[in-house]
């Protein structure tokens, strides 16, 4: 599981499948998401997800507002829907990504 682990948390823009995963952690399939809810408490797609949330989330934090949108940050992270990437957006910070977005340049001084 580590090697699966290791692989999501190098490459989180990569477009994993779960099977990729799999070999990449030399284990079935089913073994990989029999573990990962033991150990992470999450399927391995979700794990995935909470891995490029967090980046993308550093990347708002981070960008200039004038050059970069939330659709650049979105994309760059494998989230191809910005609806969903919104919605889980704010369901893990409490607020859309604009708002980190808007912030970072007000942090600056833009």
């Amino acid at each position: 599981m580590k090697r699966a682990v290791d692989a999501m948390r190098a490459r989180p823009e990569h477009p994993f499948t779960t099977a990729e995963l799999a070999a990449e952690a030399r284990v079935g399939v089913r073994w990989l998401q029999e573990a990962f809810g033991r150990y992470v408490g999450l399927p391995p797609m979700a794990y995935l997800r909470a891995v490029r949330l967090e980046r993308a989330h550093a990347d708002l934090a981070a960008a200039d507002p004038y050059t970069t949108t939330v659709a650049d940050i979105a994309h760059r992270w494998g989230f191809g829907h910005l609806g969903r990437f919104a919605d889980q957006y704010r369901t893990k910070y409490g607020r859309v990504p604009s708002v980190t977005l808007r912030e970072a340049g007000d942090s600056r001084g833009d």
